[in-house]
């Protein structure tokens, strides 16, 4: 469990360290994502903690930087012990001087487990931050876990869109930590004083995350006698730019600004048709958005939009379906 050894106390919301060399001031400059422009960063901000070395450095980042945050614990309910994290959690914040919120979601056993408690967990940051007013929702991701990523997205057979890793700002989920090392993110609990709670099934290889991480990625990372996290991250954020951009095209290229639609949701199916296929692809997208669509569902949409299918049912609940010359979407509300 977290537990202080008393070497820290919060002084008018932000982190004094009590000793002689400051464990945050390498790690202060590298934070990613906080000081957007467009869309700043104020207090209020959610910290998604589950208490472990990497949530844990995280919010003490953000209390030194007096966004006053609110440190939330969501139990899966998914193993023994798992509530008694919380009162870890809670203690943490208190001894860092931060507001702490604990939330319980019901995810059940079943398939896509990980894929199942991740969209749970971001469901209730979500509602956490509406309650709570905050600006953004602050998670811990590393640049290991950056790599860790990218191969997942390998081995799914993902497009660019998921060799590009995750963004350090989607909407209003920012993940600061991008730029860190796991290793750092424990040389700051351990320069605070602070043991950070153990999560048994970050070392369950039988989960494939924790697989790629125990196994593939060092095993990889001696046959190309390198570490390969800078790599595959520097992959990631080439990756992710071009994306972007590239995703902007397909956006403009269609569906058409012009034209007016027959229902909501719907889009004209000629001109996506007539794009070339990259584009086309990356239209549909763009379009369908979230979840991400697989590469057969994508190639079934641009079935019904030549014509050759009336309709497809994709991921989510969603539909497509051909009418009067223009793609309807029905989303399951």
């Amino acid at each position: 469990m977290a537990r202080a050894r008393g070497t820290q106390r919060a002084c008018s919301g932000r982190l004094t360290v009590l000793t002689r060399v400051d464990p945050l001031a390498d790690a202060r400059g590298r934070l990613v994502g906080l000081d957007d422009a467009d869309a700043p960063v104020t207090a209020p901000v959610i910290v998604g903690c589950s208490g472990g070395p990497d949530s844990t450095a995280l919010l003490a980042l953000v209390a030194d930087r007096g966004l006053a945050p609110i440190a939330v614990h969501v139990d899966h309910g998914l193993r023994d012990g798992s509530a008694d994290e919380a009162d870890a959690v809670a203690a943490l914040a208190a001894t860092l001087g931060t507001a702490f919120d604990a939330r319980r979601v019901d995810v059940g056993r079943g398939g896509n487990l990980e894929a199942r408690a991740r969209t749970a967990r971001y469901a209730a940051l979500d509602t956490a931050a509406d309650d709570h007013g905050a600006s953004a929702v602050l998670v811990g991701h590393t640049a290991d876990d950056q790599a860790e990523t990218v191969v997942l997205a390998l081995l799914r057979g993902s497009a660019a869109s998921g060799l590009a890793g995750m963004a350090v700002r989607r909407d209003r989920i920012i993940r600061p930590l991008l730029r860190l090392r796991r290793a750092e993110t424990e040389a700051i609990c351990l320069g605070l004083g602070l043991e950070p709670v153990r999560d048994p099934s970050n070392d369950d290889v039988s989960l494939r995350r924790a697989w790629v991480r125990h196994e593939v990625l060092p095993l990889l990372g001696v046959g190309a006698g390198r570490d390969l996290v800078p790599v595959l991250t520097r992959q990631a954020e080439v990756l992710r730019t071009e994306n972007e951009f590239l995703d902007a095209l397909a956006s403009t290229a269609w569906p058409p600004a012009s034209g007016a639609a027959p229902v909501s949701g719907a889009a004209p199916a000629a001109p996506l048709a007539r794009l070339p296929v990259a584009l086309a692809r990356r239209a549909v997208r763009c379009w369908l958005g979230a979840p991400p669509p697989s590469l057969d569902e994508v190639e079934r949409v641009l079935a019904v939009a030549r014509g050759d299918a009336r309709a497809t049912e994709l991921a989510g609940g969603r539909h497509v379906r051909r009418s009067g010359g223009h793609l309807v979407l029905t989303v399951p509300q």
